[in-house]
């Protein structure tokens, strides 16, 4: 067995807060982007890297945000100059998250030429009307020349983000948007439904009244998105990521699925730069400060912009890894959880996985448990099951 705390970090985590503005749905933390801030970001990532650097070459690379496709190429070299030289640039999967608005070919071919593998765009919806509800900047033209630009600077590995249970979102619209986008070819698509977080423009036009939530309409949406991703050969890989195969063998994930989300689910350690990311390495979960200048102003100095951090005991990380774990569809092998966890699944987690089982949510195999389709749908309720607080603590 090889303790959690003792296994190589594979995964880096770049948070952008950077965006032309703030989406209606959005609780992530962003902010406008200004120029001179921007740059003072770049520089101080460029310092967080080099602080974490040492004995360390990342396996998956993510740029999320925020819209990290809004840097400028002269701020965008500045970082891929500083990767190169830590010798960060050959992963396995280098993903960015880029918006329609803010991709150019120039751009794309420096991303390209460095190293990176995987974009994923944030496409949302392909009806106007939507967009314009959900605040985005883009128009359904911007997506379809922004794929191509993609397409002609070389990737050959897309993801296309959408959303449903939309406010105005109709069935008809949903299969249409789906449709298209999987006519478009992406190797990989990602669909969320709309969560209404506080402090968010949506979740207060929903407290106001101008709209209702209809639950209902939003398990028809779904079950419409597992239809139409099925019948166009994609197969769903957790909640709500699918992925095309490759010919030929490939194991328990398609070849497409998002080896870094993957490394999330399977509870690896990652290490998490930019303002108000997390990362958990050695045993602790640490979160940067959701303030950029903040942050720009600890990295100037010298030292990490960590506003909090935390070390779990060894029962509650496995229950976190257990409830995580369950999001993907070929669940937790047991042998894979005891060697990451050093806990046994079947011992300290049967009870729970008798009682998803009762209920059709939960499948247990002879080397796993995994949720069944039903089970997916209700994947929080049952990741609250595995969870162990830490009043269970043994003496």
């Amino acid at each position: 067995m090889v303790p959690d705390k003792t296994k190589p970090t594979s995964g880096l985590y770049v948070h952008v807060p950077f965006c032309a503005r703030k989406c209606d749905y959005c609780a992530f933390f962003s902010e406008s982007s200004s120029g001179e801030l921007m740059n003072r970001y770049t520089a101080a990532l460029i310092r967080e890297m080099e602080l974490v650097a040492e004995g360390f070459v990342p396996r998956t690379i993510f740029f999320g945000g925020g819209t990290p496709s809004i840097l400028s190429i002269p701020q965008w070299t500045r970082i891929l100059d500083a990767m190169e030289r830590l010798g960060w640039c050959s992963p396995q999967e280098w993903t960015i998250e880029c918006n329609p608005a803010t991709v150019s070919l120039e751009k794309a071919r420096l991303w390209r030429e460095r190293g990176v593998n995987r974009l994923s765009m944030g496409v949302q919806s392909l009806d106007e009307g939507l967009l314009d509800r959900l605040g985005r900047v883009h128009d359904r033209g911007m997506v379809f020349r922004s794929f191509d630009t993609l397409r002609q600077a070389g990737f050959e590995n897309l993801n296309l983000d959408l959303m449903f249970a939309i406010p105005g979102q109709t069935k008809e619209i949903w299969r249409s948007t789906l449709r298209e986008a999987i006519a478009m070819g992406s190797e990989h698509l990602s669909s969320y439904e709309v969560i209404y977080e506080e402090d968010t423009a949506l979740y207060e036009q929903m407290k106001a009244g101008e709209f209702d939530v209809d639950e209902d309409l939003a398990c028809d949406l779904y079950e419409l998105l597992l239809e139409e991703t099925a019948r166009a050969g994609f197969t769903q890989y957790e909640i709500a990521n699918f992925a095309r195969r490759k010919p030929g063998p490939e194991g328990e994930f398609p070849a497409r699925a998002c080896a870094h989300n993957v490394n999330y689910w399977r509870a690896g350690s990652f290490h998490g730069l930019g303002p108000s990311a997390t990362g958990y390495v050695g045993g602790l979960r640490t979160r940067n400060w959701a303030n950029t200048l903040l942050y720009c102003e600890q990295l100037e100095k010298g030292r990490r912009a960590i506003e909090y951090s935390e070390r779990l005991s060894p029962l509650e990380r496995a229950g976190e890894a257990a409830a995580f774990g369950l999001r993907v569809g070929p669940g937790w092998p047991f042998g894979e959880f005891q060697e990451v966890t050093g806990f046994d699944l079947r011992a300290g987690w049967g009870d729970d996985m008798d009682r998803l089982a009762s209920r059709g949510w939960g499948v247990r195999e002879p080397d796993r448990f995994r949720l069944t389709p039903a089970g997916l749908r209700f994947a929080d309720a049952a990741a609250e099951m595995m969870l162990r607080p830490a009043s269970l603590q043994p003496a």
